[in-house]
């Protein structure tokens, strides 16, 4: 008697879990499946598939539980360990599924992407797919309300569809020899969509960059950070359903080591997105700047046209490729002095008054520049002392006036004080304004950076400067010169005025590979004052502010 109500006891009871299986429609009814406490996630899925009675591949296939928005991807545990009972509304469904990825050249991809994973993870994923390397640079974020407003009028957008490429988790994807992913090769359409992500865009139309959506104020723009996915949760956890529409960017500012040869795709959308930002205004240049910008823009139009950045033999790519890695580790190993002198103007202007400036003794010693009224007084207490750790620092220079001059925004206790440092040549404004730079970010004189700082400075006041044009440079009408400047210039100056200003600055790029001109543009790119600044919204617990 004893033994028979224990086993009554020990009696799991039998009850009904309503699963539906993606598969049979919307509008299908879900499965009622008998199912007891202790039976595993496996064993739900086992029981659906069989119910269904749809013979097909369930590899890719797990539950999704909808009331907790929550993915059971582990099919060793139990419903009773997963908190599952019968009121619970479970949905059997593929794990990757077709989404719209707009990418940063703005040409749109459709392809199959893991919305069981974290974000992270998806992104993962689609760079293995596109031969981009350094995942870790990219995330994804919502387009703009503006963009899902006109989407009525956007009926021409293209979208390019390779949702037949093989899923990332199947293992390693095979690769040509010029490192393109062997599946792109296998259609002639999706051939063509490798070469697009691979090669830079033409100049866009002047109509297409008024159309755009640009940022207007710093609200604005801080209104970018609310729309980026969390990189911890998964796609469908996020709202994401299938077929919507998301944009991949580069999201942090600091980028790993760039390796032409076997990062095309990467370089060419880096300089994409780069080329968009200054387009769009999403990041503030001076006017000669712009001139430069357009200059390369122009010449990788070109260039573009009949020269590929992919090489064509693997074993030389490769062997230049390490050669050139040494070459930056040894230069990054060599360490700079650790003081810069010299002696330079210097002003700090007030309302209502000129620029007033005097000669004094500079030194630049950690992130800390002082000055003295003469070299002797050099070991003496310093008139001034100021730490730059912070700081906002913006060049002032016209090459052909053979001004050049460092504005430093200096936080203080009543606020930013403006100051204006005038160097007597180039050789000394590189150095002097590359040492600003660093240690506005906190960083010395020492750090390994600073001689490459100083290079892409030289470099580029090197580009603004006049040289001879070239009588086919004034005779080329066929450059538009408002697909290639921001909005702000194509209404202050007209196509005849633009086009010999750009043509001026191209002289001092035509010779230029298209990898050395993308890198180029690149590296002018991060010097701008502005470059890697992103702006939050930040409220205040005791206040509506």
């Amino acid at each position: 008697m004893t033994s028979h109500a224990i086993c009554i006891q020990t009696r799991m009871a039998v009850w009904d879990l309503s699963v539906s299986v993606e598969e049979l429609g919307p509008e299908a009814p879900p499965l009622k499946i008998s199912v007891t406490s202790d039976l595993h996630i496996g064993g739900v899925i086992l029981k659906t598939v069989e119910k269904s009675q749809i013979k097909q591949d369930w590899s890719d296939h797990a539950l999704w539980w909808e009331q907790k928005q929550q993915w059971l991807l582990k099919p060793s545990w139990t419903l009773d360990k997963c908190g599952i009972h019968a009121d619970a509304r479970l949905c059997l469904t593929p794990q990757h599924k077709p989404l719209q990825l707009v990418m940063p050249s703005s040409i749109v991809l459709r392809m199959r992407v893991c919305f069981s994973s974290p974000v992270f993870r998806t992104i993962m994923g689609i760079c293995k797919l596109l031969n981009i390397r350094r995942p870790e640079e990219l995330s994804l974020l919502w387009p703009v309300e503006e963009k899902k407003k006109k989407k009525d009028k956007d009926v021409g957008e293209e979208v390019y569809d390779i949702t037949c490429a093989p899923l990332p988790s199947t293992g390693t994807i095979p690769k040509l020899a010029n490192g393109m992913p062997a599946f792109f090769a296998e259609t002639p359409e999706t051939e063509v969509v490798y070469k697009i992500l691979a090669v830079s865009q033409p100049a866009p139309a002047p109509e297409t960059i008024a159309k755009l959506y640009r940022t207007t104020n710093i609200m604005e723009k801080a209104h970018i950070n609310s729309r980026w996915l969390d990189s911890s949760r998964s796609l469908l956890q996020q709202g994401v359903k299938e077929n919507d529409k998301l944009i991949l960017r580069f999201k942090y500012y600091t980028f790993h080591d760039i390796i032409p040869q076997a990062d095309v795709v990467r370089l060419t959308q880096l300089y994409e997105q780069s080329r968009w930002a200054i387009l769009l205004e999403e990041i503030e240049c001076t006017e000669e700047e712009m001139m430069v910008f357009a200059a390369l823009q122009y010449h990788i139009g070109k260039v573009s046209l009949t020269e590929q950045s992919v090489a064509s033999c693997p074993a030389m790519e490769d062997l230049d490729s390490a050669l050139q890695c040494l070459e930056v580790k040894m230069e990054g190993e060599s360490s700079a002095d650790d003081m810069l002198v010299s002696f330079m103007t210097y002003t700090q202007p007030k309302r209502l008054t000129l620029k007033g400036y005097k000669q004094y003794w500079f030194t630049f010693k950690d992130t800390t520049i002082s000055y003295y009224k003469s070299k002797e007084e050099s070991s003496k207490e310093p008139i001034q002392q100021m730490n730059l750790k912070g700081c906002e620092v913006a060049p002032d220079v016209s090459v052909a006036g053979q001004k050049f001059c460092i504005r430093l925004l200096i936080p203080g206790p009543e606020g930013m004080n403006e100051v204006y440092l005038r160097c007597e040549h180039e050789q000394q404004y590189s150095q002097w304004m590359a040492a600003c730079r660093l240690a506005s970010k906190g960083k010395t004189l020492a750090d390994s950076s600073f001689s490459s700082e100083v290079q892409s400075i030289q470099s580029f006041l090197a580009m603004q400067k006049t040289t001879p044009r070239n009588n086919t440079a004034q005779t080329d009408e066929s450059i538009n010169t408002h697909s290639l400047v921001s909005p702000r210039y194509q209404k202050k100056y007209k196509p005849k005025q633009l086009t010999p200003r750009i043509l001026e600055a191209y002289q001092n790029v035509a010779q230029l590979s298209l990898t050395d001109a993308i890198q180029k543009f690149l590296q002018i790119w991060q010097a701008l004052p502005d470059f890697g600044l992103s702006y939050i919204v930040v409220s205040n617990q005791s206040s509506k502010k």
